[in-house]
């Protein structure tokens, strides 16, 4: 049995059984993919593919147990490479990140400018998602640190790293009543169209919980998983925003005026993650402590 033939297993899977994607991934040709998976199934001795005549269309029982140990042993194979090449060559490689689009937006950049610095032969890569697809991403090794305000703590197979805690901002072209009412309440947010982020990104669970406690329904006309978007629509005298402060910018946001609403909505705090079976090279550590370091000033 060959790494080869086990690389070319779990990438069929997560290519959902397209044989040509899956070659064009490993840099094979389709004969080469196909050849590795039959020499996996003689091997086993099971059947390891539901078939649809000569196509692949899914996993046997057997299977499914197979390509969950395929991933397992590609994942302690990447761990034994990375111990080797922390001694061999520690200040090259390649940092996988997979972060929300306000986390690569808006926190990361400082975060990067510091980690280059200090390692410039590593090279950077962002991988932007929803917290579920970040989730995935981290747990199959496709990327090595994921950073967001969802998902990350409720998943048993990644170790998560509090890091920063954040709360909400309200934003309005400048002039707009809400920017000077006072007190500024929910139920004066619910008396204007809101604009804000889409169910499962940026603490909207925590938004919406606010509101339902208090008995009041808002009224959102429109929501989006990109801070920029909401800005955007906003200017067009859509609605109000409600947005995670960090995001907004003094200068290029100087068009728009921002509330503070700490008083009204529950902290949240964004979470730096990866496998709990992962080896951390020497400078995968030290991203997180810049991370974790460049945060601590955030508002919270």
């Amino acid at each position: 049995m060959e790494l080869r033939q086990l690389r070319s297993l779990v990438t069929l899977v997560e290519t959902r059984f397209n044989v040509s994607r899956t070659a064009e991934r490993l840099h094979l040709v389709q004969s080469a993919v196909t050849q590795h998976l039959k020499q996996l199934e003689t091997e086993v001795g099971a059947h390891l593919f539901v078939r649809h005549g000569k196509r692949l269309v899914g996993l046997t029982e057997v299977g499914e147990q197979v390509a969950r140990y395929a991933g397992e042993a590609l994942r302690q194979t990447g761990n034994i490479l990375a111990v080797g090449r922390d001694h061999s060559d520690e200040a090259r490689g390649v940092l996988r990140l997979g972060a929300t689009h306000t986390q690569a937006r808006y926190v990361l950049p400082p975060v990067i400018r510091r980690f280059a610095a200090a390692y410039p032969e590593v090279e950077l890569q962002i991988h932007q998602g929803t917290p579920g697809q970040l989730v995935e991403l981290a747990l199959r090794d496709q990327v090595d640190l994921a950073i967001c305000t969802e998902a990350l703590g409720d998943e048993a197979g990644l170790q998560t790293i509090p890091c920063y805690r954040w709360n909400r901002g309200l934003i309005a072209p400048r002039p707009h009543p809400l920017l000077d009412v006072e007190p500024l309440t929910l139920a004066a947010l619910c008396e204007h169209p809101i604009i804000t982020y889409v169910f499962g990104f940026t603490g909207r669970g925590g938004f919406s919980d606010a509101f339902a406690k208090a008995g009041l329904r808002p009224r959102v006309v429109l929501s989006a998983a990109d801070t920029d978007v909401i800005k955007t629509y906003v200017r067009e005298g859509l609605g109000v925003g409600i947005i995670a402060a960090l995001a907004y910018q003094p200068e290029e946001d100087a068009d728009l005026g921002l509330r503070d609403l700490s008083a009204l909505f529950p902290w949240e705090t964004t979470k730096i993650a990866y496998a709990r079976d992962k080896h951390l090279r020497k400078y995968h550590r030290i991203f997180i402590d810049l991370f974790k370091a460049e945060t601590s000033v955030s508002p919270g």
